[in-house]
């Protein structure tokens, strides 16, 4: 825990914050846990606009998709199309604006799950030899509503 709040401190005087004010602040209200704290100071310090936030989604994701196309002109060669398809990857991944009040639906959290688990269960299908069509067939069969 020591290295970490260490690292914390670095990060806090990398980015231009002032640790001791912080430190003597958390004394006085009682806070021992100073990660929490700065990372509610960072996040009301790196506050953006909403176009400044669209303005990222469209860099980050025309670079994500750039990367990940120039990773199909090396495929060849597996550590450049490792490195570019996973780089194009994290962009796009980090391209997704982050909205900056939360939203608890339940609901939607619940179809979003069920919905990455179907994901998933399609895309171990395909290594299994014609396990796709298989369930397909059988989901047709069983859903089917014409008799």
């Amino acid at each position: 825990m020591e290295k970490m709040n260490h690292a914390f401190e670095k990060v806090k005087m990398l980015v231009g914050m002032d640790v001791e004010d912080e430190e003597s602040e958390a004394a006085a209200t009682g806070e021992n846990n100073s990660s929490f704290a700065f990372m509610d100071d960072f996040n009301r310090q790196c506050t953006l606009s909403t176009k400044q936030r669209l303005y990222g989604f469209a860099i980050c994701l025309s670079a994500g998709l750039f990367c990940t196309l120039l990773s199909m002109l090396v495929f060849f060669n597996p550590i450049k199309f490792g490195i570019t398809f996973t780089f194009g990857n994290l962009l796009s991944l980090g391209s997704i604006p982050n909205r900056p009040k939360k939203v608890h639906n339940k609901l939607l959290t619940l179809i979003a799950i069920i919905l990455e688990f179907g994901a998933l269960i399609w895309y171990s299908l395909s290594y299994i030899p014609f396990a796709r069509t298989m369930v397909s067939k059988v989901m047709v069969a069983c859903f089917d509503t014409e008799f």
